[in-house]
C-alpha cells in the first residue's frame, strides 16, 4: 500500500503498547526498546508486565508498567494519563491486545463472543479515543493498529475473531479519513498472518477437539519489524507473511473458490484429533505463567 503523506515521529519517543505482556505486544517493546525508545507498557496481568519492563530495561530503555484492561475504558483513560504524568506525552500508541476464540457460531457462548469483541474492537476504539485528543493537541502523533490477514478473509469457527478484525478494518479507515485535516497524525495498519505467540494456547475452545493454528507461522518479530518500521514509514497497511496475505485477493475476487479452499483446510488443519471440554481460555483472566513471547508453534510445523 502506498505510503502515508508525512513521515512519523522517531522510534526513540514515547510508545504505549497496550497487549504487552506477550506475544507481537512484547516482542515490539523490545524492538522499540532497542531504538531507545521510552515505554509504556500494558496488559492485565502485572507480573508478565513486570517482566516484559525488566527486559526492556535490560535493553536500555526507560519502561513503565500499566496494569491495564482495555475493555474497560476509564482504565484505558487512565493510561494514557499515566504515560503523560511519566514521559511528558506519547508519540506512538501501538493498539495490540487481543484475544482468540474457537468455535461454530452457534455453539459459541454469547459471552464469549462478546468479550472477543470487546477487547479486540471495543479495547482498540477506547486507545484512539483516549489517545487522540493528545495528539491532536500536540499537532503529531502515530496510532498503529494491530488486525489480522483476518481482517480481510473469513473462515469457519473463529466468527468473533473474524467480526471484530473485519470491523477493526473499517474502523481504522474510517477514523483515517476524518484526520485528513491532521497532516502530522498518522493511522497504520498492520494485519500479520498466524504469528507464534501464546494467543491460541490462550484461546477460548468452544470446538470439543484440540485446536491449532491455522500455519504457516510467521515469527512475531517480524510482526514487530514492521510496526517499527510503519513508525519510520508510515503508511495505510502493511501485511505480514505472504502465503496467507496471497488469501487476500482470492477472498475478494474469487469467493467461492477461496470458501472451497478454507473450510476443509481448517478441518484439516485447526481441528485436530482428540477431545477437549469446552473452555474459555483466558478471555476473563489472565494466566501469567503461560504469557511469553512465542507460542511455540514453528518448532511443531518441523
Amino acid at each position: 500500500m502506498r505510503n502515508l503523506r508525512k513521515a512519523g515521529p522517531p522510534p526513540s519517543g514515547v510508545v504505549v503498547i497496550t497487549g504487552a505482556s506477550s506475544g507481537i505486544g512484547r516482542v515490539t517493546a523490545h524492538a522499540f526498546a532497542r531504538q531507545g525508545a521510552r515505554l509504556v507498557l500494558a496488559a492485565r496481568s502485572a507480573s508478565s508486565l513486570d517482566e516484559a519492563v525488566a527486559e526492556c530495561r535490560r535493553l536500555g530503555a526507560e519502561a513503565l508498567a500499566v496494569p491495564t484492561d482495555v475493555t474497560d475504558e476509564e482504565q484505558v483513560q487512565a493510561l494514557v494519563r499515566a504515560a503523560i504524568a511519566e514521559f511528558g506525552g506519547i508519540d506512538v500508541w501501538v493498539g495490540n491486545a487481543s484475544v482468540f476464540g474457537y468455535g461454530a457460531f452457534e455453539h459459541t457462548p454469547a459471552e464469549v463472543f462478546r468479550q472477543i469483541i470487546e477487547t479486540n474492537l471495543m479495547g482498540q476504539t477506547y486507545g484512539v479515543r483516549a489517545v487522540l485528543p493528545h495528539f491532536r493537541a500536540r499537532g503529531a502523533g502515530t496510532l498503529v493498529l494491530v488486525g489480522s490477514v483476518y481482517s480481510k478473509v473469513s473462515s469457519p469457527y473463529v466468527s468473533a475473531y473474524i467480526a471484530s478484525k473485519h470491523a477493526l478494518l473499517g474502523f481504522a479507515e474510517a477514523v483515517r479519513q476524518e484526520l485528513a485535516d491532521a497532516k502530522e497524525i498518522n493511522l497504520c495498519l498492520v494485519l500479520p498472518a498466524t504469528a507464534d505467540t501464546p494467543i491460541y494456547q490462550h484461546a477460548a475452545n468452544h470446538t470439543g477437539r484440540r485446536v491449532h493454528p491455522l500455519p504457516p507461522v510467521v515469527s512475531p518479530v517480524r510482526v514487530a519489524r514492521t510496526i517499527v518500521r510503519l513508525v519510520e514509514r508510515p503508511q495505510r497497511v502493511a501485511v505480514v507473511g505472504k502465503v496467507q496475505g496471497s488469501l487476500i485477493p482470492v477472498h475478494a475476487h474469487m469467493a467461492g473458490l477461496y470458501d472451497r479452499f478454507i473450510v476443509p483446510t481448517m478441518n484439516a488443519l485447526a481441528l485436530r484429533k482428540g477431545r477437549v471440554e469446552p473452555h474459555d481460555g483466558t478471555l476473563f483472566a489472565p494466566d501469567p505463567p503461560s504469557n511469553a513471547v512465542t507460542g511455540g508453534w514453528r518448532r511443531r510445523h518441523r
